[in-house]
């Protein structure tokens, strides 16, 4: 597996590699509070298969840059601003323009991001994977409200989106609880409703209480996310979240338009999402092919929650090599 550094608008994106420079690209999207590593089963898979698989650290992330600024992690600068540079980059790397149409997976954070470039750019994209967050989660709403204001008013100012809007607040609380103990606690969540921090920090249980990790969780991997987030920090990632209100301001020109690409969707029966007000009913109802006419059936993944390429890293290599083979 080979990293490298790629610039994409003034800003340097870590990059994950591993695949024949000459093989369809598969641009895996990862999402909070993960890095390019939460593919780390399916990468070599893929590339055993002549797939060029392209993991990046996303803006904010691992070893890649973290503006400062909290305007920096809209969805415009993270698709157009990023992820179409780094595609050039590999392009550049295969010597075939046409490689800079490429397979797109996602994953939370990555799936959102992954819905907005199939909506700026859907030439650059052969076909979609997505999985845990569909598009009625993230997709341009009437541009007079405020995201926010409807999360707060479902959920409560607890609710963890809610919570990382203070600027510095949730930094210093992670501060305090230990990087570790909340890579632990985050990955390990599995219980089917939407996530709440209370402010006396009760979520992240007692210091001396040990946090058992499951089968597909190892003590190395632990590691590997704590020494990134030591050495980065969370308020890049976080800073995404504090962009709700900017990105449906920004996105009002898309409003009403649907996804034109052929799209395969999945989702863990246990993910807290899954379990959000109204999206069981969306994802299985019409409303789903409406706004993404080219979806197939959506797949529930029995006995996963959230991190579900990480949870189920076979079953979904299976799910996306199935369906990009199709193209």
């Amino acid at each position: 597996m080979e990293h490298r550094k790629l610039r994409g608008n003034g800003v340097d994106i870590h990059v994950a590699i591993q695949g024949p420079s000459d093989g369809p690209v598969v641009l895996l999207i990862h999402g909070f509070p993960t890095l390019w590593y939460s593919w780390r089963h399916q990468i070599p898979g893929l590339a055993a298969l002549g797939y060029r698989a392209v993991a990046p650290d996303l803006r904010g992330y691992g070893d890649s840059d973290a503006p400062p600024e909290i305007s920096s992690y809209t969805f415009l600068r993270l698709t157009c601003g990023n992820l179409i540079s780094v595609l050039g980059s590999v392009a550049e790397d295969s010597g075939d323009p046409m490689i800079y149409k490429v397979f797109v997976v996602g994953h939370d954070w990555g799936a959102l991001i992954a819905w907005y470039l199939c909506l700026f750019r859907p030439d650059k994209v052969k076909a979609l994977v997505n999985l845990s967050v569909p598009f009625s989660l993230g997709g341009p709403i009437d541009p007079t409200v405020k995201p926010l204001d409807v999360l707060r008013k479902f959920y409560g100012d607890d609710f963890y989106m809610c919570r990382f809007q203070e600027v510095g607040e949730i930094e210093a609380e992670i501060s305090e609880v230990g990087v570790e103990r909340v890579v632990r606690r985050i990955l390990t969540y599995r219980t089917p409703r939407p996530l709440i921090l209370p402010k006396d920090k009760s979520f992240w249980g007692p210091k001396d209480e040990t946090i058992p990790l499951p089968s597909w969780l190892t003590e190395e991997d632990v590691a590997y996310y704590v020494s990134k987030f030591e050495e980065k920090g969370y308020t890049g990632g976080v800073n995404y979240y504090r962009n709700f209100d900017r990105n449906n301001e920004l996105l009002a020109p898309w409003v009403g338009c649907k996804i034109q690409v052929p799209t395969k969707f999945a989702i863990g029966e246990q993910d807290l999402v899954y379990h959000f007000p109204g999206a069981r009913e969306y994802i299985h109802g019409p409303k789903f092919k409406e706004d993404v006419p080219l979806l197939e059936e959506p797949v529930v993944i029995e006995g996963a929650a959230h991190f579900v390429n990480q949870e189920k890293p076979q079953e979904i290599l299976q799910l996306i090599v199935d369906f990009i083979s199709k193209f």
